[in-house]
């Protein structure tokens, strides 16, 4: 049994509260750019004193209607500015916020808001009121997010008295996770456990992020989902310029307007954008540059991971960084030196050619129980291969049987009306429970390396981690999506999802599945995944699917997890044929 810990840097005390930074910097810097709002005229800017205002105006139109302390309300949007401000009004009355991903379907809105007990909801689109209102014909109060409900003659005044009753441990927010193993559960998250995450990551491992002049993020991934809500408050306590964008397929274009300092994604984010500058150097008739160029990134960061690069390596960087990493540097506006990556491994292959590139990506670690992070990369100290240390004022600890532990006050306080499923994951020592499987080294570094119930063990008994295969086979720009399997089976094998946008135009999955040379290219993909795992692990069959595995087609979650009881039901077909028909 291992542990590590790291000692707390940022106390919360127990009268504050989320709002209470919103509200202090609009006194002390009212002019202050916190925020930048994207329009068809560009990104106007929002001051502090702005922000507080309209937090305001929201705030006093749910007191008009009736919300009190305690109770929850519905958010269901995509990413943009009135998510944070309706969030934040939220917040100022004593109020709980539920997310909802604006992605879901009518029975999961049905069974949040019901096991939330609602009592109002905001919505973004058409879609959503339309979802919410079938889900939920009880549920009167239903505001459109972009409209300020009625104030009625609600004073400014009332919403201070209201703000000045919330304390650090009164609950903030229930994030309900992805549900990929059954219904989704809500997790209690208050606001200490917020504050005490953010004001620790900004004082200590990511404190560097924000020395730049005018520090700015742009938001894309989903503000339902833990990660970009906790960025959100890390942006609002370190005063940094925060801004949103609703639809991923703008997340380019939108980088090079807004020019952000750093980025925080998923590892398919930064797949995306590696699979798209290959393809586009190989259109052009530059795939060989590229690749060299790529390889020459790849081995510059690990000599300088283990004491420097040779000068010969140094010198090709140079050449290459004008030729092709500064371009890749000036499609995210320029600025970006820096990225924070969560929600599964990156790898190192990736993580090495984006330090290359001059853009740093520290991988991260936790789940929606412990506030988003538990441990993270650092600059001057980013161990490539692994998710970091732990964050200040958080202990882990690897189990006799591998699983990671971790006591500390952002772990959540438990879940939503269900005792049972927290005595199940907190024990009675304060341990919580991730069910992953990981390691931690001598200097406290923590690497993943698999989750407890996706485990696979074959007909032999050897046991294999998913996890590692999948992503290496992600990192292919001809593969979309990757699941392992062989549970019960005599080998390991993959269902394999071609990427849309790396199929020529006009082609089709049908005729592209069976193309020799499509298929000796996914086969080279899995050479490369085997070499590191050992013979027993190895995969010795693939399947290419008729068609992608999304979050539309079911077989996602909103955060791009794969939902592994769904894809083994409906590709139970395929996977048979791939073992005999048996």
């Amino acid at each position: 049994m291992r542990e590590y810990s790291v000692p707390v840097l940022a106390d919360v005390p127990a009268s504050a509260s989320l709002p209470d930074t919103v509200f202090k910097r609009a006194e002390q810097e009212p002019g202050a750019v916190v925020m930048r709002r994207k329009t068809d005229a560009g990104w106007p800017v929002v001051t502090a004193s702005e922000f507080r205002d309209q937090v305001v105006e929201v705030a006093k139109g749910l007191i008009a209607a009736g919300i009190e302390h305690g109770d929850r309300v519905a958010l269901m949007s995509r990413t943009r500015y009135e998510w944070t401000l309706a969030d934040y009004a939220i917040w100022s009355v004593g109020a709980v916020t539920v997310p909802i991903y604006e992605t879901s379907s009518v029975e999961q809105v049905r069974w949040i808001l019901s096991d939330s007990d609602a009592k109002a909801a905001f919505v973004e689109l058409d879609t959503h009121e339309e979802t919410v209102r079938e889900a939920a014909p009880e549920l009167k109060t239903v505001w459109r997010i972009d409209a300020t409900p009625a104030t009625g003659d609600v004073a400014d005044s009332a919403v201070d008295e209201r703000r000045a009753r919330v304390v650090s441990s009164d609950l903030a927010t229930i994030v309900y996770t992805s549900g990929t193993t059954g219904r989704p559960k809500g997790c209690r998250i208050t606001h200490d456990n917020l504050l005490f995450t953010a004001l620790n990551v900004l004082r200590g491992p990511l404190e560097p992020l924000f020395g730049f002049k005018d520090p700015a993020a742009l938001l894309f991934l989903p503000l339902a989902h833990i990660f970009a809500r906790m960025i959100q408050v890390v942006l609002i306590e370190a005063g940094a310029i925060m801004a949103h964008t609703p639809n991923m397929k703008n997340v380019a274009p939108d980088l090079q307007d807004f020019k952000p300092t750093f980025l925080l994604g998923v590892p398919r984010v930064f797949e995306k954008v590696y699979n798209s500058a290959e393809q586009k150097a190989i259109a052009g008739g530059k795939g060989k540059i590229f690749a060299r160029a790529v390889d020459v990134a790849v081995a510059w960061s690990r000599g300088e991971s283990s004491g420097g690069a040779p000068l010969g390596l140094r010198l090709q960087r140079a050449v290459f960084d004008r030729l092709v990493y500064s371009k890749l540097r000036a499609a995210t506006g320029g600025r970006l030196s820096a990225a924070v990556s969560g929600g599964s491994a990156l790898g190192e292959r990736l993580d090495h050619f984006f330090k290359g590139v001059g853009i740093e990506v520290f991988e991260g670690y936790g789940l929606t129980e412990t506030s988003a992070p538990c441990t993270v990369n650092m600059p001057g100290a980013n161990k490539i291969g692994t998710v970091g240390k732990p964050l200040p004022g958080v202990t882990l600890r690897i189990a006799d049987d591998g699983e990671v532990l971790a006591k500390s006050r952002n772990v959540f306080d438990g879940y939503w009306k269900n005792d049972a499923a927290t005595a199940e994951v907190i024990d009675s020592d304060g341990w919580f429970h991730t069910g992953d499987v990981g390691e931690l080294d001598a200097d406290g570094y923590l690497r993943i390396t698999g989750r407890k119930k996706e485990i696979l063990v074959t007909a032999a008994g050897k046991n294999v981690a998913p996890g590692p295969l999948e992503d290496a086979l992600r990192a292919h720009p001809l593969i979309s999506q990757a699941m392992i399997v062989g549970d019960g089976r005599p080998f390991v094998a993959a269902l394999i999802t071609l990427d849309p946008e790396a199929m020529p135009a006009g082609a089709s999955v049908s005729e592209l599945r069976s193309d020799p040379k499509v298929r000796a290219e996914i086969q080279a993909a899995v050479d490369r995944a085997n070499l590191s795992v050992s013979k027993a692990e190895q995969i010795k069959k693939f399947a290419i699917l008729d068609a992608d595995i999304t979050e539309d087609s079911g077989h996602l979650t909103p955060t791009l997890k794969v939902k592994r009881g769904v894809v083994m039901r409906d590709f139970a077909k395929e996977i048979d044929e791939l073992y005999g028909g048996h």
